[in-house]
């Protein structure tokens, strides 16, 4: 790493350090003038130094787990209002955890309001802070400067993708790679920060790849389907040089048994939790036009076994009468007024908890798609069928990561990234960052017209 980027990457830290200390310091305020004094003063506590050292401390780490899985800490790399809200959802997630820890303490439920107190002070605090830290990285810290270089396939979704993020990145030159290895070489090595390789062949990309990484330039690289799934492979040293082994299965025996069990307790904990939210949307679906409550449809899980998925029906009864499958368009007409607001707040797809609880999916894996649907993608991309050497689940790497609208090409890395690189901890983080992707409303917007049309959904 060069030296202005560990600069760069010590200021980042220092500021995010910062930020955490500010926050915990509220909490210290409120356990030592309010919680400690109250309990103390009921006798349900006694400390010395080294049980408030204790107790601070749980709570820092706390608020370290959250923010760093939700992406709290990551300056520059999101968007200020992205930082910010994974803030507020870190905080709330900490604070009640420590509320009731408290809580526990006194035996009884305690009091609310200092912690709704402390939870009003962080989230100015983290508001002021994350705008001066967007300010500081913005001032020393200018988009980097990048050289595309592309081949024969278009290059307006990768700069649509940039786009979106000129704080960050600014695409100044775009070179086909028909232009010669020699020019693009003697070009990198001009004022560029950093170079992008984008959909080129695998000998043209290797070549620059390695002449970059020699010359000690930044590359941002998009892997192809095989490059995600060497992601994967196991290491073994047979031999005097290194082999990737890459399976013909995808998670072991082992790891099928533990998501299964966790997918049981998960499910049955969320039914109970969830039982009078799913008896309100059912009556809502029932008043409004009298058509059934769930809607079931064939989807395909693992090794393309159908099963029969239940939703919460968001769709007029007659949505469908033609029998052509299509994919929810944005402002799509054939949504109701009650079925707008259930695939809002992710309402919709609660009965899944029992396909999970049957066994006909997970938690956590690629969406189960319809076979026509199927049969579509696979005609355009093969490799498709990849994504069901899994269970399919009612969340996923793609959702968490992508959005509804995404590419069917980029859903299908995504989800084979989950499956290359699956742990049981992976699954655990994915359903903490599946909280927060609840409350973004852009991860449940229908696709657009343009896509439905060239995804050749609609005939």
């Amino acid at each position: 790493m060069k030296q202005t980027e560990a600069k760069k990457r010590m200021i980042v830290l220092l500021l995010a350090l910062l930020g955490l200390c500010m926050q915990a310091a509220v909490y210290v305020y409120a356990w030592m003038e309010m919680y400690y004094p109250y309990l103390a003063k009921l006798g349900q506590v006694n400390f010395y130094k080294w049980g408030h050292f204790l107790m601070i401390a749980v709570y820092f780490v706390l608020l370290f787990f959250f923010e760093n899985t939700y992406g709290g800490l990551k300056i520059g790399y999101l968007k200020p209002l992205e930082v910010y809200f994974s803030q507020i959802f870190s905080l709330l997630a900490v604070n009640m955890i420590s509320y009731v820890q408290i809580s526990l303490m006194r035996n009884w439920i305690a009091p609310a309001a200092p912690i709704l107190g402390v939870m009003a002070v962080q989230l100015v605090l983290s508001g002021i802070w994350t705008f001066l830290c967007d300010i500081f990285y913005r001032k020393f810290f200018p988009p980097r400067e990048l050289l595309l270089i592309y081949g024969e396939r278009s290059i307006d979704d990768i700069l649509s993708k940039f786009a979106t993020r000129k704080d960050k990145y600014k695409v100044t030159r775009c070179m086909n790679v028909s232009e010669g290895l020699e020019a693009i070489e003697k070009e990198i090595q001009g004022k560029y920060d950093a170079v992008v390789l984008w959909d080129i062949s695998t000998m043209d990309r290797n070549k620059l790849l390695k002449f970059c990484y020699g010359k000690s330039i930044r590359v941002y690289m998009m892997p192809k389907i095989p490059d995600v799934l060497i992601q994967g492979a196991t290491k073994l040293h047979l031999f005097d040089t290194p082999i990737l082994l890459t399976r013909e299965y995808s998670l072991r025996i082992e790891q099928r048994a533990v998501k299964r069990l966790i997918d049981i307790v998960c499910a049955l904990l969320l039914i109970v939790i969830a039982s009078p939210f799913m008896l309100v949307t059912a009556a809502a679906i029932k008043l409004y036009d009298g058509g059934p409550v769930l809607y079931k449809q064939v989807r395909c899980t693992r090794d393309r076994k159908e099963f029969y998925i239940m939703k919460f029906r968001s769709m007029r009864v007659d949505a469908e009468k033609d029998g052509v499958a299509r994919l929810a368009a944005k402002n799509d007409s054939r949504i109701t007024p009650v079925g707008k607001f259930i695939r809002a707040m992710r309402i919709d797809e609660l009965p899944q908890l029992f396909n999970i609880l049957k066994g006909e999916m997970s938690f956590i894996g690629p969406r189960p798609e319809r076979p026509e649907i199927i049969a579509q993608y696979v005609e355009e991309m093969p490799e498709f069928l990849f994504r069901m050497k899994v269970k399919a689940g009612l969340a996923g790497y793609a959702q968490v990561y992508g959005k509804y609208n995404t590419t069917p090409y980029d859903k299908l890395k995504l989800d084979l990234t989950y499956i290359e690189n699956y742990t049981v901890w992976l699954d655990i983080k994915l359903m903490l960052l599946t909280l927060k992707i609840l409350f973004k409303p852009e991860s449940t917007e229908g696709i657009e017209s343009s896509q439905v049309t060239a995804m050749k959904k609609e005939e």
